[in-house]
């Protein structure tokens, strides 16, 4: 059971590290770290929007006395907008990406949600309920400065910092946050706890390898992209739920389900307490994608019109 209460805001995890958390972690609630070392600083992952980064960036500020201009470097773990829309609040750090993650990011800048958002009464109520707390209007964000693959070491004052990349898993560039001599990892959204991972990019056996490689650290904290901060016990329940699924997602394959059919189907146990238990379609739909049922994704519209009927299954249900 992790130590660390769920509450809005930043936490001290000792040593000149921190984690910002954003509960209660559904669509765009992530969050973020901040790695100290005397006057050097670096902060995993930005947020959703120029109001909540700079809500954030402040608090930071009150607590250490680290301004956005003495924050050398940001490190985005993946190319989602809620982890890199505020790139632009810190206009003087290096920015560091996986380089399948920031080609990645270049693809929905804040400019198509905020179209996205206009057309939100076409779009449906579960859209507005996914996005319709965040403002993307007018947000200039930037780009990372330097990319890398496989492993990056970083240097935070005397701390050393390692960047791991796992992706393609969640998305195609995910990248995990490791200070070694402190015990702690930021994990962006390899981990979601006590909510539901979204597999947008798979395949899942990377996904899965890469919680095993967090269970096989030494670890005192782990930060989640969403959620609370956890314990391996909370890496070995999502490595779990995805173990689960693609077991149950392969054998409605090979009785000659689709895709949409699966994920009505696949019972969730436990899971279905998990927020966000409609995202089984986007997760399935992956998997049978790696499965070979089909070669590219289905479109975008069926799949997010399919989260929207299982939401509203779920919500009858509660």
């Amino acid at each position: 059971m992790s130590r660390w209460t769920y509450r809005h805001g930043l936490h001290e995890l000792g040593k000149g590290l921190y984690a910002y958390l954003q509960p209660d972690g559904s669509w765009g609630w992530s969050n973020a770290g901040l790695v100290r070392d005397g006057e050097e600083a670096l902060l995993v992952d930005t947020l959703f929007d120029r109001h909540l980064t700079a809500d954030m960036l402040a608090v930071m500020r009150d607590a250490t006395g680290l301004s956005p201009r003495d924050i050398g470097t940001l490190v985005n773990t993946h190319a989602n907008g809620d982890h890199t829309y505020g790139n632009g609040l810190l206009p003087e750090a290096e920015i560091l990406a996986s380089e399948a993650g920031a080609r990645e990011m270049e693809e929905v800048p804040p400019e198509v949600l905020a179209n996205m958002m206009r057309m939100a009464p076409e779009l449906g109520a579960y859209f507005v309920h996914c996005f319709g707390r965040f403002d993307f209007e007018g947000l200039e964000t930037r780009t990372p400065t330097k990319t890398f693959s496989g492993r990056l070491p970083v240097s935070v004052g005397d701390k050393r910092v390692e960047l791991i990349e796992v992706g393609p898993a969640h998305t195609r560039g995910d990248v995990l946050v490791h200070v070694p001599s402190d015990r702690v990892i930021y994990t962006g959204d390899i981990l979601f706890i006590d909510g539901t991972p979204i597999m947008w990019e798979g395949p899942v056996e990377n996904w899965i390898a890469a919680c095993d490689l967090i269970l096989s650290l030494d670890l005192e904290a782990i930060v989640p992209g969403h959620g609370p901060i956890t314990d391996k016990a909370g890496v070995a329940r999502v490595r779990a739920y995805l173990v689960h699924v693609e077991a149950e997602a392969r054998k409605r394959h090979e009785a000659g389900l689709d895709w949409k059919e699966a994920a009505r189907d696949i019972a969730l146990g436990d899971y279905e307490s998990w927020l966000d238990s409609e995202r089984i379609a986007v997760n399935v739909a992956t998997l049978y994608r790696g499965f070979g049922a089909f070669d590219t994704a289905p479109p975008i519209g069926e799949v997010w019109g399919l989260m929207a009927e299982l939401e509203q299954r779920a919500r009858r249900r509660r």
